[in-house]
């Protein structure tokens, strides 16, 4: 695994930043992928929040037949129990983590700083967020799924766990099965997170109408200072 900072796509606000959201994408997508979302937002023109889209590195996908694509860890089966490579998802939060501490480093407190993943890139926020040593502003995730639940209490950081934890999911969506994200939700409780569930009549992908949700849950955990 690279010391070096995984490459992203870079969308500043007119003013200096002071509050940043990093946005994972999903399986052989890249940060250009959910880049455009930004002017979707509808965020106050006068909102000072960087977006950054990492680029997971590119990796052999079992289930792909080993191609090589931009995926944030292996997935070796499509059995529930077993979708995620943990040794990925261990070093891609670890990449993650480097990304938070540059940005809190440059000068933006990690209470400023929100967490989102769609899919693949779900995982990783939820797994990283989680286990993140400082507080975080929020967690966004979506259309995804937790890797080893069962560690979540024992792995788990306390400084997090208030943090505001937006969960949705698409009630049609045949890649990750909405239950999928209603159990990730569900050990959240479980455990003593605040953490919210949305779904909405769509497939793997996001809507209008989750756009506008998650557009207000930015501007709540990111309000203008």
């Amino acid at each position: 695994m690279s010391d070096s900072l995984l490459p992203f796509v870079e969308v500043n606000p007119s003013q200096d930043a002071d509050a940043c959201v990093i946005w994972m994408h999903g399986l052989g997508d890249s940060g250009h992928g959910f880049a455009p979302i930004v002017s979707q937002l509808a965020l106050p023109q006068s909102h000072r929040i960087r977006f950054i889209f990492p680029h997971a590195p590119e990796r052999p996908v079992t289930i792909n037949g080993g191609m090589r694509m931009r995926a944030w860890y292996d997935i070796k089966s499509l059995d529930f129990n077993s979708r995620a490579d943990v040794t990925g998802v261990v070093e891609s939060s670890a990449q993650v983590r480097r990304l938070i501490e540059k940005q809190i480093t440059n000068g933006i407190p990690a209470n400023r700083i929100l967490l989102a993943g769609f899919s693949q890139g779900g995982v990783i926020a939820l797994h990283e967020g989680t286990r993140f040593n400082q507080s975080l502003a929020g967690i966004m995730a979506l259309s995804t799924y937790m890797c080893e639940p069962e560690k979540l209490a024992g792995e788990a950081h306390a400084a997090n766990k208030q943090t505001p934890i937006f969960v949705a999911h698409g009630e049609q969506d045949e890649v990750v099965p909405a239950f999928l994200g209603n159990t990730a939700f569900k050990v959240l409780k479980e455990n003593g997170y605040n953490c919210t569930w949305h779904t909405y009549n769509m497939q793997h992908n996001v809507c209008m109408a989750e756009i506008n949700d998650i557009s207000a849950f930015i501007n709540r955990v990111l309000p203008l200072q």
